[in-house]
C-alpha cells in the first residue's frame, strides 16, 4: 500500500534558511553504509493534509460549541482520535527499520549512477510505502536534480529484506561521494510524515565518457622506432609460437578451421588462432601526447574510448599520462586500472 507521492516544490520557492539549516543538519551526521531508524534519529511533522485536517477539526469542534451538537462533539473526536493513532502508525512503520548499502559500480560520466539499498525488517509487522529519495546537493557532488527527486517507494514484508534501487546523475570523472539520502513514509493517511536523513560514506568512481564517435588507434612502438601510429604492429615470419584462443580481430587466415569444425559439435564450441612470432619491441602505447588534443578532459575521453577498443580486440596496450605510466597489458583487471587511472589523474 503506497501513497500517493507529493508534487515536489519548486526550488526557487524555498526559504533560504531552509537550505542552509538542511547543510548545517547533515553536516552534523557521520559517514555510515548502514543505519539503523530509531525513536532518535527519526522526525515526525503534519503534511499539508494534516494541517487541512487539524484546521477542520477546530472548526468542527468550535461549531460543536456554538450550536451544542452532541453528534458533532462525536464526530470531531472520532476524527481527532483516528489522525493521532495514524500519527503512532507512521511513527512505527519506520521504527527498527535497518539500512544497508551495496558497494556501487563504477560508471561514464553522462550515466545515471545506481545504486542499490537494501532494507531489512526484523519485525513481524508489514512494512507499507517506504520511501527512499535524494537530499539536496550540499557538497558539490557531480550533479543535482533541479528539483527534489520523486522517492522510490517500497513494501517490506515481515522478518524479510527489500531491495531498493536509486540513480543519481554524474556529469564529470572521479571519485564522488555518494550524496545524502531521506527515507521516509505517510503510512497509514498521509496526514504527517516520517522521516530520517542518512549520510553514506560510499563513493562514486566515475570514468571519463567515452569519445564518440570512436577514433582509430594509435599503433606505436617503443622510443628509437619507426612511427606507426596507424598501423597495426606485423607479424614477422610463418613460424609459430602456439595456440591461443581467438580473440576479435585476429585475421581469418590465422584461425585453424579444421580443429574449429570438429569443435563446433562440441558442448563448448570455441575457435583457436595461430600464434606467430613477432617483433618483441612492438607495442601499443595510448599516451595523452597523441591525442591531438590540447583540452586535458577531450584528451581522457579518447583515451577512454582507445582503452574500451584495445581491450575489445585483445590487445596488449599501456597507457601513459602526466606523472603516471601503466605498462602494457590486458584483461579486465588491467582495463580496471587504466579506466581508474584515467579517472583520478
Amino acid at each position: 500500500m503506497r501513497p500517493p507521492a507529493p508534487t515536489p516544490p519548486s526550488p526557487a520557492g524555498q526559504a533560504p534558511w531552509r537550505g542552509r539549516w538542511q547543510r548545517w543538519w547533515l553536516r552534523r551526521l557521520p559517514r555510515q553504509d548502514q543505519t539503523r531508524l530509531t525513536h532518535r534519529n527519526l522526525y515526525i511533522l503534519p503534511t499539508r493534509a494534516g494541517l487541512m485536517l487539524g484546521v477542520t477539526l477546530l472548526l468542527l469542534l468550535v461549531g460543536s460549541i456554538n450550536y451544542q451538537l452532541n453528534l458533532g462533539y462525536l464526530l470531531t473526536f472520532l476524527l481527532a482520535g483516528c489522525a493521532v493513532v495514524a500519527l503512532h502508525q507512521t511513527h512505527q512503520n519506520l521504527r527498527s527499520l535497518a539500512l544497508q548499502l551495496r558497494p556501487p559500480d563504477p560508471v561514464f560520466a553522462g550515466q545515471a549512477a545506481p545504486l542499490q539499498v537494501l532494507l531489512h525488517n526484523p519485525s513481524r509487522r508489514h512494512r507499507h510505502g517506504v520511501g527512499l529519495s535524494w537530499c539536496a546537493d550540499t557538497e558539490g557532488a557531480s550533479a543535482a536534480p533541479s528539483a527534489p527527486a520523486e522517492p522510490v517507494w517500497a513494501d517490506v514484508p515481515p522478518q524479510a529484506d527489500t531491495p531498493v534501487q536509486l540513480a543519481y546523475p554524474t556529469l564529470r570523472r572521479g571519485r564522488q561521494a555518494v550524496p545524502p539520502l531521506r527515507v521516509e513514509t505517510r503510512f497509514p493517511l498521509g496526514t504527517v510524515r516520517a522521516w530520517h536523513w542518512w549520510r553514506p560514506a560510499a563513493e562514486w568512481l566515475v570514468y571519463p565518457a567515452p569519445e564518440t564517435p570512436e577514433p582509430p588507434l594509435p599503433w606505436a612502438q617503443r622510443q628509437g622506432q619507426a612511427d606507426t601510429r596507424h598501423t597495426p604492429p606485423v607479424r614477422h615470419g610463418d613460424e609459430t609460437d602456439g595456440l591461443r584462443p581467438y580473440r576479435r580481430g585476429d585475421p581469418l587466415k590465422w584461425v585453424l578451421w579444421k580443429k574449429a569444425a570438429r569443435q563446433a559439435e562440441g558442448p563448448a564450441p570455441s575457435w583457436v588462432s595461430r600464434e606467430f612470432q613477432g617483433s618483441p619491441d612492438a607495442r601499443l602505447w595510448l599516451d595523452h601526447a597523441h591525442c591531438g588534443l590540447s583540452d586535458p578532459e577531450a584528451q581522457r575521453s579518447r583515451l577512454c574510448a582507445w582503452v574500451l577498443r584495445a581491450e575489445q580486440l585483445g590487445l596488449d596496450y599501456g597507457l601513459r599520462l602526466p606523472g603516471c605510466e601503466l605498462p602494457p597489458g590486458q584483461g579486465p583487471a588491467h582495463q580496471r586500472r587504466c579506466l581508474e587511472a584515467l579517472a583520478c589523474a
